[in-house]
C-alpha cells in the first residue's frame, strides 16, 4: 500500500507543469535516492532501495520513474506513479540483472521526441545532488538539448503544505509525543544511549511510523556536543544531561521532539539555569512565528538573548526551519533569511547551543502550523513544556 493519495500526486504534477510551462521546457526530470529523499517522493509517495532514480514528467502524457530493476516491482506496487524505464546509471555498480529491459538516455530521447515532438529544453530537479556518472550519462543521452535547472523553483512548490501533508504532521508529532514519553522513562544511570533510542523508536514503530526523519539522537556527557549524535553503546551517568531528538515519520511526513533529560531524574540547579535559558530564547523565537515575518525577524530576538548571555560563540543552528518530507527542509529562517512566513507553513522551534564548557551541548525542539492567527502547535504537551519556565 503506497504511502501518497492518487489526488495529491495529481494536483502537485499539475503544478510542476504550470512551472515547466513558466520555464519554457519540454519535460522535468526529479532526481531523487535514499539520501535526497523529498524531491521525487513529493510526486510519488515512494524512494528506491538500494538504488537512486528520477521522476520524468513530460508536458503531455504519462510521467514515469527512471530507475533500477530491483526496485522496479517496488514502484509499480507502492508508487503513484507506476510506468517505469530501467537505466544502468541509476542501478547498483556491477550488479547483473539478465531478465530485466534495461535501455540507455538516446533510447528515452527518442521516445520523448516521438511523444512531445521536438524536444529542446528539459529542467533539472536536483542536479547538485546527482553522482557525476548519472549527470554525465544524462547530459550525453539527451545530447543537443538544453539542460536547465529548475531546481529552487521546484522547491518551493513544497513550501506551503496542504490539508492532508498538514494531516500527516500532525500525525507524525503524535506519534513523538509517545516517542518523549518512552525515551524519557528509559533515562537512568546505567542504561545505554542506543537502550534510550530503542525505546522511543519502538514507541512510534509499533503504533504505525513508517520511518524515521534522522538517526535518532541521544548523546549524553560530552556526547552531546556532536549536534546530531545517534546513540552509543555508552551508558548514562548520574549528574549528567542527555540530549534526546526522535522525527517519527507517517506517510513519509516527518514529526519530531527535542528535549534535554537528567539522568538522576532532576536537574541540578545549574542544569535549571541552563534550561531557563534554553526555554527563554524557546519563548522569544516562538512569538516571532507571525505571518509575514522574515527570516532575519524571527531570528534576532533569541540570538540577541543568547549574545547578552555570552552564549553566541557556541550557536551553531539558527532556531527556526521547516518540516515536511525532511525533518528539517527548505526555508530556513536563520539570521541571514528574507524568506517569509506565510499562512499554510509548517515550522519547527529549535534552539540549542553546543560546546558550552558546562552544559556541553544542549536542544529543545517542537513544531507549528503558521496561520494568519497565529501559530498552532502540533504537540500541546511538547509546546507546553518548552515554553514553561517553571522547572
Amino acid at each position: 500500500m503506497g504511502y501518497l493519495i492518487q489526488s495529491e500526486c495529481e494536483k502537485r504534477i499539475e503544478n510542476l507543469r504550470v512551472l515547466m510551462d513558466q520555464k519554457n521546457v519540454d519535460a522535468a526530470l526529479v532526481y531523487y535516492d535514499e539520501f535526497n529523499i523529498g524531491n521525487g517522493w513529493y510526486l510519488t509517495g515512494w524512494c528506491p532501495q538500494f538504488e537512486s532514480g528520477a521522476v520524468l514528467v513530460p508536458k503531455k502524457g504519462k510521467p514515469m520513474i527512471l530507475g533500477g530493476p530491483e526496485s522496479e516491482p517496488f514502484a509499480k506496487l507502492d508508487s503513484t506513479i507506476t510506468e517505469t524505464r530501467n537505466f544502468p546509471v541509476f542501478m547498483v555498480p556491477d550488479e547483473e540483472y539478465p531478465n530485466a529491459v534495461i535501455i540507455d538516455f538516446p533510447k528515452l530521447f527518442a521516445e520523448l521526441n516521438s511523444n512531445l515532438g521536438n524536444v529542446k529544453r528539459i529542467g533539472l530537479v536536483g542536479a547538485g545532488r546527482m553522482p557525476a556518472a548519472c549527470y554525465k550519462g544524462i547530459a550525453e543521452g539527451f545530447a543537443g538539448v538544453e539542460l536547465v535547472d529548475i531546481t529552487d523553483d521546484y522547491v518551493k512548490l513544497r513550501y506551503i503544505k496542504s490539508p492532508w501533508e498538514i494531516e500527516q504532521i500532525r500525525s507524525a508529532f503524535k506519534l513523538a509525543d509517545f516517542a518523549y514519553d518512552a525515551m524519557r522513562a528509559k533515562v537512568a544511570a546505567g542504561t545505554s544511549e542506543i537502550e534510550v533510542a530503542a525505546a522511543g523508536e519502538f514507541a512510534v514503530r509499533s503504533r504505525g511510523a513508517s520511518g524515521f526523519g534522522f538517526g535518532t539522537i541521544v548523546g549524553s556527557g560530552a556526547r552531546s556536543n556532536a549536534v546530531v549524535p545517534t546513540a552509543s553503546s555508552k551508558k548514562l551517568v548520574s549528574g549528567e544531561l542527555v540530549m534526546a531528538g526522535l522525527a517519527a515519520k507517517v506517510n513519509g511526513y516527518a514529526g519530531v521532539m527535542g528535549d534535554v533529560f537528567a539522568v538522576s531524574g532532576e536537574y541540578s540547579q545549574r542544569q535549571k539555569e541552563c534550561m531557563k535559558y534554553l526555554r527563554e530564547a524557546y519563548l522569544l523565537t516562538k512569538d516571532q512565528l507571525i505571518v509575514g515575518k522574515t527570516g532575519r525577524e524571527i531570528d534576532a530576538p533569541a540570538r540577541a538573548y543568547f549574545k547578552k548571555h555570552d552564549f553566541t560563540k557556541y550557536l551553531v543552528c539558527p532556531f527556526v526551519h521547516t518540516i515536511g518530507l525532511h525533518e528539517a527542509e527548505s526555508p530556513f529562517f536563520g539570521p541571514g533569511s528574507d524568506d517569509v512566513l506565510k499562512p499554510g507553513m509548517t515550522v519547527c522551534v529549535d534552539v540549542s547551543f553546543f560546546g558550552h564548557p558546562e552544559f556541553k551541548g544542549v536542544r529543545i525542539e517542537t513544531g507549528y502550523e503558521i496561520t494568519v492567527g497565529g501559530p498552532i502547535p502540533f504537540s500541546e504537551k511538547i509546546d507546553k513544556i518548552h515554553t514553561s519556565l517553571a522547572l
